[in-house]
């Protein structure tokens, strides 16, 4: 099914029935500030499962997941006076950071290390959904088997069909990976250089 949601401001009666799929384990594409995102509930264990089966993703590869804003991030992760000040320069914005996971995130989602990668994308459909659900929403990109990336809402839903229960159409992407960088112990590395400036770090 697809969805047409307006990227400005959202159609709430469209992201509460967005919100009620996730609920119930459904598989959802939804565009980012980065690439269009394939997710689910962060508290579904079943539909992360479904993910990794149609990323054919190894479990030792956690994914990482969106929140709302920074007060949602504390919650599922340990945040330093550095870390918290870091990313309120930089976030809504296209970075994932790598923060210590906090006890509310599910083991399959934690490194070996524990540590979890979170964004807060610079997308108000995607912040929309999370708020509408009230947990963070995994966050992987929609690829082919190859790794090429859709840029495209219906090329999405033609692809994987009745494996997603829903695809929202926001419009277009910026088709670029999102900067990672580990605020781990307050030193910051540079994971990998993606859309977000890293010079300041």
């Amino acid at each position: 099914m697809l969805y047409t949601i307006n990227a400005d401001n959202p159609q709430q009666r469209l992201i509460g029935r967005i919100a009620d799929i996730l609920k119930k384990g459904g598989l959802i594409a939804y565009p980012t500030d980065t690439y269009y995102g394939i997710g689910c509930d962060i508290m579904n264990k079943r539909a992360i499962e479904k993910i990794y089966l149609l990323k054919q993703r190894n479990k030792n590869q956690p994914f990482s997941f969106i929140c709302a804003n920074l007060k949602n991030i504390s919650q599922y992760a340990k945040v330093s006076n550095y870390a918290y000040k870091t990313m309120k320069r930089l976030l809504p914005g296209p970075y994932t950071f790598i923060l210590p996971g906090s006890k509310l995130v599910p083991k399959i989602m934690l490194t070996k290390r524990k540590t979890a990668g979170i964004r807060v994308p610079a997308n108000n459909i995607c912040l929309a959904i999370v708020e509408a659900l009230g947990n963070p929403v995994i966050s992987t990109s929609a690829t082919m088997p190859d790794g090429d990336v859709f840029h495209d809402a219906s090329l999405i839903d033609d692809h994987f069909g009745s494996r997603l229960d829903t695809v929202i159409d926001g419009g277009p992407v910026a088709g670029k990976p999102s900067s990672v960088v580990s605020l781990e112990d307050d030193v910051p590395e540079i994971i990998r250089e993606g859309l977000g400036d890293v010079s300041l770090f």
